[in-house]
């Protein structure tokens, strides 16, 4: 992950928009998320929903209870992205 942003407007360019049980949220370092993912080479779908999950959590605040819909959020863009 980069490091902290200098000011408001450098983090506002660090969000990216995800579609979580039909609605759009903000999701800081989201690039940075599916990018580092994908540098670890996984290749099962349950180990890559976790590892996207984990390092999403970093930095974004994800309440229990939504956790599977972001989950599959996360990794329904990791595989648009591939």
């Amino acid at each position: 992950m980069k490091d902290k942003p200098c000011c408001a407007a450098a983090a506002a360019r660090e969000i990216g928009q995800l579609k979580v049980d039909g609605r759009n949220v903000g999701i800081a370092y989201l690039d940075d998320i599916l990018n580092e993912v994908k540098a670890k080479g996984l290749t099962n779908d349950e180990t890559v929903g976790d590892a996207l999950l984990a390092t999403a959590k970093i930095h974004n605040y994800i309440p229990n209870g939504k956790q599977a819909a972001y989950r599959k959020a996360l990794l329904d863009r990791y595989k648009e992205d591939r």
